[in-house]
């Protein structure tokens, strides 16, 4: 995810105070409590006692993308514990019922959780089926969730924001596989992740099916609604390619998104087949500030690619920094929040040297100067494995320069340690041993020092732990900046490429004026 340079500038404001939203609950037991699964930077994020292993979401868009969707919610999971309640992430959305395994439930909210009190436990090891029906509202001032476009709606739910749109475990450790039912007035296309799998009409609306072909997680999800076109073409093996985009932008983008074969077979060529059943890049017509790696289609805004200010060479790296996120962090997903520097470290990384190798952009030099503001980084936002959290009420604040380039400085320096050869084996083997799955900081350390033949672990307790940046290996001569005094944090401009502003990269790239999301 990359920010733009106006949404980074507002993250070092002071923090707005959190919106509560409450849920229309029906009476239930107390007391009810929030709960969490103790991620060190989301507390309350997630719940403990239950595996999903699917979601259906139906979703029906009247057209006025102010006012509630109505939705169906069926969460499909195994019980991991002996469950008297169950605890849901969701506000933002006023809940009508809800049933557990057919029977009705009790329900109640609080915090942000949707605490539900089935008519019987459900015993450890059993099928889990809740069905809750209930509105997502467009219209909240949550952080993050929908994104209401110029003809209708979008998602972008990075970091915890998928609670906003619909309930779940809405935590990357829990992936599953989705299909959304999306039912939209008949001029609307509405397109989800994965692939289209029906489509019925009606004389009024239309009801669009799509399933993914592999697990995702809750902030990786897509919905896309509005007056588009969506575009095929052909991938690297016959990959289906599909982009969505304003229908009155199909022939302005087409430049753009004719690149996308050309840049799948690039990264395949780096670290092997691309691990998902489709991919394509869907273009909003919205203000976000970033850019985000929704799983098989990455959310654009679409002024990245149609203002002139913005050079070539720019827009295509911050499109392969996001498709570098389906194998880095959407294939292999973090299993804590703190584990975020493997998704963004790798995905600035493959932006980085695609830049130099197609667009003669210095890696090394971009490296240096990383280095030199690497120190007022970590002073920031803590070293890259144990960032600082967010500020309250900004949870996109987390994607800080550090887990940028200062992450994808860690990716270079370990380069430089044990040679090019052993890192490129190394990064083909991390995603082909963690495909469809979650990973930590720890796994790659075993696993880079297994590949390496000796132990790294304390060269990378220095570079991912450290309040300071080691020495480089091979360039004892690079500097770093000391840290500025309290109040004033470092740029987070590393290179031409960073300094654009561009509308639209995920959450925060370090130098993207865009933000990468992701």
């Amino acid at each position: 995810m990359l920010l733009s340079r106006r949404i980074r500038a507002a993250l070092l404001a002071t923090a707005s105070s959190a919106v509560s939203v409450s849920l229309l609950a029906a009476s239930a037991p107390s007391p009810v409590a929030p709960r969490g699964i103790g991620d060190r930077l989301f507390p309350h994020l997630g719940n403990p006692g239950y595996d999903v292993t699917a979601y259906d979401i139906s979703l029906r868009y009247r057209g006025d993308n102010s006012k509630p969707l109505d939705a169906v919610t069926v969460v499909k999971a195994r019980a991991t514990d002996h469950l008297k309640q169950i605890n849901l992430d969701f506000t933002q959305g006023k809940v009508r019922s809800v049933e557990v395994n057919g029977a009705r439930a009790r329900f109640a909210s609080t915090g942000e959780d949707l605490v539900v009190t089935p008519a019987r436990p459900v015993f450890q090891g059993s099928p889990l089926r809740i069905t809750v029906r209930h509105t997502s509202d467009p219209a909240g001032k949550a952080d993050g969730g929908w994104v209401r476009t110029g003809d209708g709606l979008a998602m972008a739910n990075q970091a915890d924001a998928a609670h906003r749109v619909f309930p779940g475990n809405d935590h990357p450790s829990d992936k599953a596989y989705f299909t959304f039912r999306i039912t939209a007035p008949k001029q609307l296309t509405a397109v989800a992740n994965g692939l289209p799998t029906g489509r019925r009409a009606g004389a009024k609306s239309t009801t669009w099916t799509y399933r993914t072909h592999h697990p995702m997680a809750t902030e990786l999800a897509q919905v896309s609604i509005g007056r588009s076109a969506v575009l095929h073409r052909k991938g690297p093996h016959g990959l289906p390619v599909r982009d969505v985009v304003p229908s009155k932008d199909r022939k302005k983008l087409e430049p753009w998104l004719k690149k996308t074969p050309g840049q799948i077979a690039w990264m395949e060529k780096k670290v092997g087949r691309y691990p998902f059943e489709t991919y394509g890049v869907l273009a909003a017509d919205a203000t976000t500030g970033f850019a985000l790696e929704t799983q098989t289609l990455s959310l654009f805004e679409r002024r990245l690619f149609t203002q002139p200010e913005y050079p070539s060479w720019y827009v295509d790296s911050i499109m392969v920094h996001e498709l570098a996120h389906q194998w880095f962090g959407n294939s292999v997903t973090p299993r804590t929040w703190s584990d975020l520097w493997l998704n963004e470290g790798h995905a600035t990384w493959y932006e980085a040297l695609y830049a130099e190798e197609r667009a003669k952009q210095p890696l090394q030099k971009r490296m240096k100067q990383a280095y030199r503001l690497s120190d007022r980084w970590r002073a920031a936002g803590g070293p890259p494995a144990a960032p600082k959290a967010p500020e309250p009420g900004q949870k996109i604040s987390l994607f800080r320069p550090v887990v940028y380039d200062g992450s994808a400085l860690v990716l270079y320096a370990l380069r430089q340690e044990i040679g090019h050869a052993a890192f490129e084996r190394l990064e083909r083997a991390w995603v082909r041993r963690h495909v469809d799955s979650t990973a930590t900081t720890a796994d790659f350390t075993r696993l880079a020092s297994g590949i390496a033949g000796r132990d790294l672990s304390t060269f990378f307790k220095a570079w991912l732990y450290g309040k300071k940046t080691p020495p480089m290996p091979g360039h004892p001569d690079w500097k770093a900046d000391a840290p500025k005094a309290k109040g004033k944090p470092g740029t987070r401009t590393v290179t031409p490429a960073h300094s654009h502003g561009a509308p639209g990269h995920s959450h925060g790239h370090a130098g993207h004026s865009h933000g990468h999301a992701g």
